[in-house]
């Protein structure tokens, strides 16, 4: 597991990335899609702190006060989703008073 904190930075070299910030492979004969076309399509950005499955007989017993034991362990990375697919994982943190997460790892997938 990775628990270093700093982020890659993207750049001009980097696949996904033409010049100028553009999106796109220039050099594969695909269109350069401007990055301000696509800034203000919001997404869902899910963290995941762990999962757990039953029947659903005990699902209808759960009421305040239960517990749900999860798959994961205290102090185990937790899973970030963007659009329900993983894309990093990190820590859970405290902001203030409320929770935050911050990422330790980028998850680097080939492309679907």
């Amino acid at each position: 597991m990775n628990t270093d904190s700093t982020l890659p930075s993207l750049d001009e070299g980097d696949a996904a990335f033409g010049s100028a910030g553009q999106f796109g492979d220039s050099g594969s004969g695909q269109s350069v899609v401007d990055l301000d076309q696509i800034l203000d399509i919001p997404v869902t950005v899910s963290a995941v702190l762990g999962t757990s499955r039953m029947p659903v007989g005990d699902l209808l017993k759960i009421g305040p006060g239960s517990i749900l034991e999860l798959d994961r362990k205290v102090g185990e990375a937790i899973d970030i989703l963007v659009n329900d697919r993983l894309v990093a994982r990190g820590e859970v943190v405290l902001v203030d008073d409320r929770l935050g997460v911050t990422m330790t790892e980028i998850i680097r997938s080939a492309a679907p």
